[in-house]
């Protein structure tokens, strides 16, 4: 396994992070594995060197956060654990979602009680509230560190202004500033190297992409992207854009350079982003001990940098997709 240090926080994280959205229930999404088969995933990563895991309060409507606390229980101090807050976690409470102190707070305390933690390694704010002033959710997320339930803060996917407005209010209040972006960011959506990439860069903010493998539309042929179960009931991957602007064209040429190398499609996908200077450590979520482990041993291919201008050529602007 490969570490970096995760933006300027000092803190060594595994180049591969292991996404758990996949762990609670398929009463919540059908192609959700089980507690047990979500606690052998985290069993093999931590074997495989993963020390960095992501989850967040909607996953399974909490299910996920319990299951990776307790699988990591016994061997907590080893692991950097992420989690996000925003989506509304409860029907009858409208409080129970967005970015408002109450909502921070309540739903922190929820969080850290699943997880079996007193403190989170990262705390990430899931979307952008347009309800609630920036500042009001910075001083919530600031106390929060100072109550020492939280160590690092985090953003995710948002227009590259208002993350620039963020970062600009934590340093004009004297507040702790977020210090990741989990984007969206892969070989069939690249709008994000137009400015919140070089936006993180500047700053010296770590990058932890979501969906590195455009939900599987990198991992297969195109022909063959819906052949799964979630490829075929994942309705939010049908909505992002990965077949527009040349994405055709670059699945096939994953497929043909994978064939190359003698690598899987979803190893070269990876490989690409491994690649990426301003790239710390993708998301992975699996439902497979073997992606997973194919997922590790992408941290070994070499691209040179005609493989990759050949996978990034036909690469075309396309919509906007994610910050919602």
């Amino acid at each position: 396994m490969e570490y970096t240090t995760l933006g300027d926080t000092g803190m060594e994280v595994s180049r591969i992070c292991l996404g758990c959205m996949s762990f609670g229930t398929s009463d919540w999404r059908e192609w959700v594995v089980d507690e047990e088969a979500g606690k052998e995933l985290v069993d093999r990563a931590i074997e495989l060197g993963i020390n960095f895991f992501d989850t967040a309060n909607m996953y399974s409507e909490g299910e996920s956060e319990r299951i990776l606390g307790e699988a990591l229980e016994g061997r907590r101090d080893e692991a950097v654990v992420a989690t996000k807050l925003y989506f509304q976690m409860d029907d009858s409470d409208p409080n129970s979602g967005g970015l408002s102190r109450k909502a921070i707070e309540q739903e922190l305390d929820n969080s850290l009680d699943r997880l079996g933690m007193d403190t989170v390694d990262l705390l990430q704010i899931h979307r952008w509230d347009y309800d609630t002033p920036i500042e009001t959710t910075l001083r919530a997320l600031d106390d929060a560190v100072r109550r020492e339930k939280v160590r690092y803060l985090g953003a995710s996917s948002m227009w590259a202004h208002q993350f620039a407005e963020a970062l600009h209010t934590s340093d004009r209040l004297g507040l702790d500033r977020f210090v990741t972006m989990q984007n969206h960011y892969n070989l069939l959506y690249r709008e994000e190297e137009r400015e919140m990439l070089p936006l993180c860069e500047k700053e010296n903010v770590g990058v932890i992409p979501w969906s590195p493998l455009a939900r599987g539309w990198v991992a297969r042929p195109h022909q063959e992207a819906r052949s799964t179960e979630r490829g075929e009931t994942d309705e939010l991957a049908h909505g992002h854009p990965y077949l527009e602007g040349g994405g055709r064209e670059i699945n096939e040429r994953v497929q043909q350079l994978a064939d190359e190398k003698g690598v899987k499609m979803a190893q070269i996908g990876l490989a690409w982003l491994f690649h990426k200077d301003w790239v710390d450590a993708p998301i992975v979520g699996t439902t497979s001990i073997e992606h997973l482990e194919d997922a590790v041993e992408a941290l070994d291919i070499s691209l040179s940098d005609s493989d990759i201008d050949y996978l990034e050529e036909p690469y075309e602007p396309v919509r906007v997709s994610g910050h919602d």
